[in-house]
């Protein structure tokens, strides 16, 4: 079922009834619950016996089919490879050759073309929509021009600008937006999180990713973080000691450090790491901040070519010596 921070977008989209829009594209941050979304919006529209609201029961067998991706009016397009990948909606580890091809929109032809099978909407649902390459989005604006009435695309996309413009203008584009605080942190606590609030806070905010970090996320997390809080901080035995972890991780957490150590420069606040505050402060006043500046814009760059280092060892290496040397400088005078 929906969310709870999105259902009163998904009621006002119900309630234009016959009026909504047959193609409309879900953005905004990753983990929010935009893939939950696009699933509640089509279970609505394929329900067979909805409520006042026009919510979906949740109980007939449209619903149950919808739930198992077993509605026979219902098609779900993702990248060829999902099953070895993050789901759409978080996006974070997606291999860089996880396409959706030509030949899985192509596929969509007699399906959008022919009468539905229980006599309500089709719909069909992208996710995530920029993992359409080149050819796969050419070949649904044919299918988004003019297609049959009840017909419903549903694009999810967290990474909306590199979709093609003649995709998003025939498109509604329908923000989805961060919970509050507390709404997310009671919502992350109610899926059996014990630590809710720095789950939160290491998803930036997005409480569906927040509860998909599982025991091995914490465990690598610390143990990195310790090692490059340590007073015996060496780059290259650490870098050898975290061999197995992967460099997006990696990259990840150092961006998050960063971005605190330059927050909390500025505002004595810290937004990824509030278990690790002092650390971050000590880390702080050892850096300059146009030096640790320089190194979260590193960082971000690193994000987009992480997932194909040449060599992830030599990768690991330079990462380390790195934020050992925008550190280093400050230690002489620490001590002192």
């Amino acid at each position: 079922m929906v969310l709870p921070w999105h259902r009163s977008v998904l009621q006002r989209l119900l309630k234009e009834g016959g009026g909504l829009s047959h193609a409309l594209l879900f953005r905004g941050a990753a983990g929010i619950g935009k893939a939950e979304f696009a699933q509640a919006l089509a279970q609505a529209l394929l329900c067979e016996a909805k409520g006042e609201e026009q919510l979906a029961c949740g109980r007939c067998p449209a619903c149950e089919w919808v739930a198992q991706r077993a509605h026979p009016d219902l098609r779900v397009l993702e990248p060829e490879n999902a099953a070895d990948q993050d789901d759409g909606e978080q996006g974070e580890r997606r291999r860089g050759g996880a396409q959706i091809g030509v030949d899985q929109v192509r596929s969509l032809g007699d399906f959008v073309n022919l009468s539905s099978h229980r006599g309500r909407a089709k719909v069909i649902v992208i996710q995530p929509a920029e993992a359409m390459n080149p050819s796969a989005a050419n070949a649904l604006l044919k299918n988004l021009e003019e297609p049959p009435p009840a017909t419903y695309f549903l694009l999810v996309s967290h990474r909306w600008h590199q979709i093609p413009a003649t995709i998003k203008s025939r498109c509604r584009q329908v923000p989805l937006p961060l919970p509050d605080r507390e709404t997310a942190s009671a919502w992350v606590a109610e899926q059996g999180m014990s630590n809710a609030e720095l789950a939160l806070a290491q998803a930036g905010g997005a409480p569906v990713s927040a509860t998909r970090l599982g025991a091995e996320y914490w465990e690598q997390r610390a143990a990195f973080l310790e090692a490059i809080t340590s007073p015996e901080f060496d780059p290259l035995r650490s870098a050898e000691q975290l061999r197995d972890l992967a460099p997006a991780d990696l990259v990840k957490w150092l961006q998050q450090w960063s971005f605190d150590m330059v927050l909390h420069a500025a505002v004595e606040q810290v937004r990824y790491n509030p278990d690790f505050s002092d650390h971050v402060a000590r880390a702080g006043r050892r850096a300059g901040l146009r030096e640790t500046l320089g190194f979260h814009r590193q960082m971000l760059g690193w994000q987009r070519v992480v997932n194909h280092p040449l060599n992830p060892r030599l990768f690991l290496d330079e990462l380390l010596l790195s934020y050992d040397a925008l550190v280093r400088a400050g230690r002489p005078s620490e001590a002192r």
